[in-house]
């Protein structure tokens, strides 16, 4: 720490020796493993957590790092990455060039996106050199760059990242929440910093005055209570005293307030002003908020320079301390304090800045009634809204109660905030607001623009039936203008998808839609085609809704993965994977969602193990935006899966979570999904009674279920009917597979699975067999190899045994080779009865540990990243998400009990030799 003069340069370390030591430790072991780790140092202010920081980047530089080192400031909190930015574009190599940063941030707004590119450059940078990443006072990172902290880390712990941050002393503050996703993961120590010994406060007084200290002076310094911050301000005012010969009381405050008596009065109100703009500012700025031209303040500027208070880096004038500026703003009456916060907001428009910029002396200068500071929230809530839909929330919360409610204003920013809380998964907040909005009787138009707004939360509430009488209300007042009126309509039409005629939900949608194209109102064009493509799914009918979300996705590419969906539900992986392949490459917004996609497109193709990857992946990623759309739903099926695999254990522990899940989204489809899971569990544990009982559950939830969850699964519905004697089930159930063969007579898995059912129902062996030749054409070996395992099964029956065991062999081998060894076990079982042993193969479940538990993935992204790959040209090969490449990655790090990308490299190295 730097004092006001003299030699202080080993001041801030004197009794650090010991914590300095562990972080010297980390540096080395980062370097020598390869693999990354976290620490924090935490303390009270001036307790010497920033000089601390700052050698140890020193150090870690020396040793070779690639060394970034930013400071949060308090009164930039908000702006978005602007913590990390600090980060990752200073230092003799950047991470990222400035251009660079701003066009990835310009160009891709979505949260996940971004911190998956950031990875990127961080991973490339550690392909080469160990890398440091120091952030100083992480508890004033803005939202965004604390969202990365919190994921990044964990990220990138295969690869030599030290992330070194410092904190204060808060428990349940940012800097906990970054060490608390770390903790488990990898590496993550927490370094605090007490008070200072006596011994080490006598050796500032050393450093500071000389050997020649009396008691006097160290019975003062007793008063900082081992804050080196304190005591070198106390020194340097003794100091200062010893030159005027005015005497200096002990304590921080009286000692800045006697450094500040000294000052000219212009140069005090100059540092007044600074501290009002934060502890990092413009020279031009606090000049204006002085009401003088720059060039009168120089001296100011000067003086304060001289004293020790401000230090000068070119760009901008920075307080040598928080605790400085603290000191000096308090000294500012609180009213005063407001007016200028609110003059600053003011000002910084005037010059130029973002609307974001201002925000932070909005929020502490603004008062009722303030319609500018309103309109400069909801621009700032519109730049901020893509990325940190959290703070647009926030900001726009604020911003409505500005407004008094007896305004018109007071409508609009209503609607905004009900759009920010909805984004940012704020449900409950934004039908509270949009109720309490409405209680004030709007007029027409504004009450249908409210009503339009609330449209998106009660979907997201799943209260279809509310957002249908809402729609239908609004609707029937009137007053709405042509596009509120659209979007009405096509919220009316959304809801309608969700009940059981489903022939007038089309004709509502198809009548929206020519209103929302006349019109040339966009977001009524994507309710639109979103809602009669939700209809088509619910009717079965899959090409027509390909088509409506191929349209979809052309208006708004964030509906990608719906239209990736659709067409695997038309057979056409090709398709599919192909559509995969270019959303990776751009960027997808809805980073989960097609994730989803792409863990549809491995189930469907049997490949059990990308599509649990990919199923992990996903909810990982909405547990980090906070915003659960198929959690539930991904769950059911990884407990399918588990079944599949012979792992009973785990597919109860996924029903537990789905069950949960269930108690926050209780809507007819969740509640169908997870229904059926508990009779598929209950057959599989021989319970054929409760198994039909939730079957018929599934029935009753509604016609559009049937189509959505019994699409691939209604032959395994059939058998259980079968074995609890229930023909009448069975036969609803292959009733309902032909119906849906006949929507979709193009897609070979609906005809086949139609014959399929009909074959079991009727214990008819010839309709088994065309069963057998219509899948031949489907893309699905599980769905073919159910319908082998059937025929051989009817043909086992039938006496004719060699058939029979050509069949289940056939396949015995498709499930083993999707990994679905239960399934293959019983199916080898009956291969026993068809005499056909010297066949047979045996069914071998992967050891848990070594380089033999790995999936066939998992093998592939080890050998590439032995080779030097990162995530993004792995998954660019592969034709899978980097995020999916980093579950792969963990998972076979854990199963082969290596650290770092470096031993893994080894390890495949020494298997190649072997």
């Amino acid at each position: 720490m730097a004092g006001s003069g003299g030699s202080l340069s080993r001041s801030g370390l004197r009794g650090r020796e010991a914590e300095l030591e562990e972080l010297q430790t980390l540096i080395a072991s980062v370097a020598r493993t390869g693999s990354g780790a976290l620490t924090l140092i935490r303390g009270e202010p001036g307790i010497g957590k920033s000089t601390l920081l700052a050698e140890a980047a020193a150090r870690a530089g020396a040793a070779g790092f690639s060394v970034g080192l930013g400071k949060a400031d308090e009164l930039h909190h908000i702006v978005p990455l602007s913590s990390l930015a600090a980060c990752i574009l200073h230092g003799d190599q950047p991470l990222l060039s400035g251009d660079a940063f701003a066009d990835l941030a310009r160009n891709h707004d979505q949260r996940i996106w971004l911190v998956e590119r950031l990875a990127e450059a961080i991973e490339a940078r550690a392909g080469s050199v160990p890398v440091l990443i120091a952030l100083d006072d992480v508890q004033w990172a803005d939202p965004l760059s604390r969202f990365a902290l919190k994921q990044l880390p964990t990220r990138l712990r295969t690869s030599p990242v030290l992330w070194m941050l410092t904190g204060r002393q808060e428990p349940a503050g940012p800097a906990e929440e970054v060490v608390a996703a770390a903790t488990g993961e990898l590496p993550a120590v927490t370094v605090p910093l007490g008070p200072l010994s006596g011994a080490a406060i006598g050796q500032l007084a050393d450093d500071t005055l000389g050997a020649a200290v009396d008691e006097r002076v160290r019975d003062l310094l007793d008063g900082a209570g081992g804050n080196p911050f304190l005591a070198v301000e106390m020194l340097a005012g003794l100091r200062t005293a010893g030159a005027s010969g005015e005497p200096v009381h002990p304590g921080l405050v009286v000692g800045v307030r006697g450094r500040l008596g000294s000052l000219q009065p212009s140069t005090l109100r100059f540092l007044q002003m600074g501290a009002v703009l934060g502890r990092r500012f413009g020279f031009p700025e606090a000049a204006a908020l002085c009401g003088q031209p720059p060039t009168t303040l120089i001296a100011a500027l000067e003086e304060a320079v001289r004293a020790g208070l401000l230090d000068d880096d070119g760009d901008h004038l920075v307080f040598r301390h928080d605790l400085l500026r603290q000191a000096v703003y308090v000294d500012i009456p609180p009213s005063a304090r407001k007016a200028l916060h609110r003059e600053a907001a003011k000002h910084l428009v005037s010059a130029g800045h973002q609307p974001i910029d201002t925000v932070p002396h909005i929020l502490k200068g603004a008062l009722p009634g303030d319609e500018e500071a309103v309109t400069l929230l909801r621009r700032a809530a519109d730049d901020v809204l893509p990325v940190t839909p959290g703070l647009a929330a926030d900001l726009m919360t604020r911003a409505l109660e500005l407004v008094p409610p007896a305004r018109p204003l007071n409508f609009v920013v209503g609607e905004q905030a009900i759009v920010c809380l909805t984004r940012a998964g704020r449900n409950r907040e934004a039908l509270s607001t949009g109720d309490r909005l409405l209680a004030f009787r709007p007029p027409l138009e504004a009450f249908s623009r409210l009503q339009a707004a609330l449209g998106g939360t009660l979907w997201n509430m799943d209260l279809v039936d509310e957002l249908r009488r809402r729609a239908e209300t609004a609707l029937a007042v009137g007053g709405a203008a042509p596009e509120v009126g659209a979007r009405l309509a096509a919220l009316r039409a959304l809801a309608l998808s969700r009940g059981h005629d489903l022939v007038a939900a089309r004709e509502a949608g198809e009548n929206t839609l020519r209103d929302a194209i006349a019109i040339g109102d966009r977001e009524a064009h994507v309710l639109a085609l979103f809602g009669l493509g939700e209809i088509a799914l619910n009717a079965g009918e899959n090409a027509i809704a390909l088509e409506r979300f191929t349209a979809l996705s052309a208006v708004d590419s964030a509906f990608l993965p719906e239209e990736i969906v659709a067409y695997q539900h038309l057979d056409d992986f090709e398709s599919s994977e192909r559509l995969l392949q270019a959303a990776g490459n751009a960027g997808s917004p809805r980073q989960a969602m097609l994730l989803w996609a792409q863990a549809q497109h491995h189930l469907g193709l049997g490949r059990l193990d990308d599509a649990e990857a990919d199923f992990v992946t996903m909810e990982r990623l909405e547990e980090d935006v906070q915003v659960p759309v198929q959690q539930l739903n991904s769950r059911v099926i990884r407990s399918q899966i588990a079944l599949l695999r012979g792992d009973r254990e785990a597919a109860r522990q996924h029903l537990t979570a789905a069950l949960e899940r269930l108690v926050i989204k209780p809507n007819p489809g969740n509640t169908a999904a997870v229904r059926f899971l508990e009779a598929v569990l209950a057959e599989d544990e021989g319970d054929i009674g409760l198994a039909i009982d939730k079957i018929r559950q599934v029935q009753e939830k509604g016609p559009f279920m049937r189509w959505r969850l019994l699409r691939t699964w209604v032959d395994s519905a059939i058998r259980v009917a079968l074995r609890g004697a229930d023909q009448g089930l069975a036969e609803d159930l292959a009733a309902q597979a032909q119906a849906h063969a006949e929507r979709n007579p193009a897609v070979p898995t609906a005809t086949g699975i139609a014959a399929q059912a009909l074959g079991l129902v009727n214990k008819d062996l010839a309709m088994l067999e065309r069963s057998v030749a219509l899948l031949k054409a489907s893309p699905r070996p599980l769905v073919r190899a159910a319908a082998s395992a059937d025929l051989g099964q009817a043909l086992l029956a039938a006496g004719r045994k060699g058939e029979a065991a050509a069949a289940l062999t056939h396949a015995h081998a498709t499930f083993a080779e999707s990994g679905a060894h239960a399934a293959a076990t019983r199916v080898q079982r009956d291969l026993g009865g068809a005499e056909a042993a010297g066949r047979r193969s045996a069914t071998r479940q992967r050891p848990v540990q070594g380089w033999d538990a790995l999936t066939a993935s998992e093998k592939k992204i080890a050998r590439l990243v032995a080779e030097g790959h990162t995530n993004r040209s792995a998954a660019d090969l592969l034709v899978v998400s980097p995020h999916t490449v980093n579950t792969h990655l963990t998972s076979a790090f854990r199963k082969l009990s290596v650290n770092s990308r470096v031993q893994l490299a080894n390890l495949v190295m020494a298997l190649r030799d072997d």
